[in-house]
């Protein structure tokens, strides 16, 4: 006896030029990253699809230790918020879905969330944030999503980049400052008491 089963679709992949920009809908892109968990899919607010490559094993341990520090301090202080690393995505307030390599909301805003809410993409933008430059990244659209991220709502936030050993810091309505060479970095009045060491990152 011959069972005949339904033949499976193949896979198709789909190399997208960088000057060919593919629009989504916010339910497309929902869609796209149920289906594709392992791939890092961001979505401009204008509807554009990002796809961001794997890591390399440099930035792969540089942001372990970001995180893990992170973690750390988090474990210390978890009546004050929440904390997240470069899995979860959030929709920002201008419907941008971002994904940022380290980030932190603070505890009530975290909780007047339902728990379908916390559950999808969350719909807020984090109190702070942390972006790693990789060789894969263009340093100017990081700048501008970390720009991004200051006009949705976040307080503070870290680019940093190894191969400069420079470190910008974004704060709510101030200019950008630039750290030449840190050795560490204080969370300031958002992450009280949090320092992250920068030895394993920047070098």
């Amino acid at each position: 006896m011959t069972i005949q089963t339904p033949l499976q679709p193949k896979p198709l992949f789909v190399q997208i030029p960088d000057d060919i920009a593919l629009k989504v809908t916010p339910e497309q892109f929902t869609a796209l990253a149920a289906a594709n968990r392992d791939l890092k899919l961001e979505r401009t607010a204008t509807g554009e699809l990002i796809v961001n490559p794997p890591t390399g094993g440099e930035s792969g341990k540089r942001n372990l230790s970001i995180s893990g520090q992170l973690s750390n301090w988090f474990e210390a202080h978890d009546t004050l918020g929440e904390a997240f690393d470069s899995s979860i995505g959030f929709e920002l307030p201008n419907g941008a879905n971002r994904s940022p390599d380290a980030s932190w909301v603070r505890k009530e805003r975290w909780e007047a969330l339902t728990l379908e809410q916390r559950e999808g993409f969350v719909p807020l933008c984090p109190d702070f944030v942390v972006e790693l430059h990789s060789k894969t990244d263009s340093l100017t659209g990081l700048r501008a999503k970390m720009q991004e991220y200051m006009e949705n709502g976040a307080q503070l936030g870290w680019l940093i980049d190894p191969s400069t050993k420079q470190v910008e810091i974004y704060r709510a309505g101030q200019t950008v400052e630039v750290l030449e060479n840190p050795n560490m970095l204080s969370g300031e009045a958002v992450l009280p008491g949090f320092t992250l060491t920068l030895k394993r990152i920047l070098n």
